[in-house]
């Protein structure tokens, strides 16, 4: 990885430190963000790529909303080997689909992939076998979450899944605060410094809102998910799929 590849986005001291935001800044560093920043990352986008092999349906749809670089499409692309599949990856972000278009064009695989810059409120999900969430839900407005996962589970066939990854908010404030500390210990181990940390906290938190895992699967539940599972967490960051 070259020094321009390296996230030093808040190496440096701030006089006044803007709300997150996906622009072309962030795109060219993000793989080493995300890498340094979320634990457990690989093996969430592994395990994607596995459950898709697994439910892709023939002659269907499979979203990746809030795809960013298209990790998760990508795994996908070269895990599924039902035929007449197509993928599509959604995210309102410019920069991040300009920059996703390129990374999926260079991996062949059998499904066809469409990346489309929108908003994933806006996109009609429609004779689904799979959808991701991944690390998005915490970007929408609080309000309209439960209208999205409606719009999801309504738009899987029986028998399709949602994989839905988050950052979690624990219900008791105690125990919250130890996960915060041991993601920031996991942040320091990966080389970010203090200033770092407490910066990128302040610039995110206006934007990413957290939900507790109760309020997620109360939320899956009242779409109509009757199969739930948690199979991944460390700290504060969990993945969990729901089948139709």
């Amino acid at each position: 990885m070259t020094h321009s590849d390296t996230d030093l986005i808040f190496s440096s001291k701030k006089s006044q430190i803007k709300d997150f935001a996906f622009d072309k800044q962030v795109v060219e560093v993000f793989p080493d963000m995300i890498a340094r920043s979320v634990p457990g990352y690989a093996t969430i986008i592994n395990t994607i790529g596995n459950l898709s092999l697994q439910y892709a349906q023939s002659h269907t749809n499979i979203y990746d909303l809030g795809c960013s670089l298209g990790a998760a499409t990508l795994a996908m692309k070269k895990s599924i080997t039902t035929e007449h599949c197509s993928i599509i990856g959604v995210d309102n972000s410019s920069a991040m689909v300009e920059r996703c278009k390129m990374h999926v064009s260079a991996f062949k695989g059998e499904s066809k992939v469409d990346i489309l810059e929108g908003d994933i409120l806006d996109t009609d999900i429609r004779n689904a076998s799979m959808v991701v969430l991944n690390f998005t839900l915490q970007f929408i407005e609080p309000d309209l979450r439960q209208h999205l996962i409606q719009k999801i589970y309504d738009g899987l066939q029986p028998g399709g899944i949602l994989v839905l990854s988050e950052k979690l908010k624990a219900s008791d404030e105690v125990c919250n605060d130890l996960l915060i500390d041991l993601h920031h210990d996991f942040k320091r181990a990966n080389g970010y410094s203090e200033l770092e940390i407490a910066q990128k906290r302040t610039a995110i938190e206006n934007v990413m809102r957290p939900d507790s895992l109760e309020t997620h699967l109360s939320r899956l539940n009242q779409s109509g998910f009757n199969h739930v599972n948690q199979w991944f967490q460390c700290f504060n960051f969990m993945s969990l799929v729901a089948i139709k």
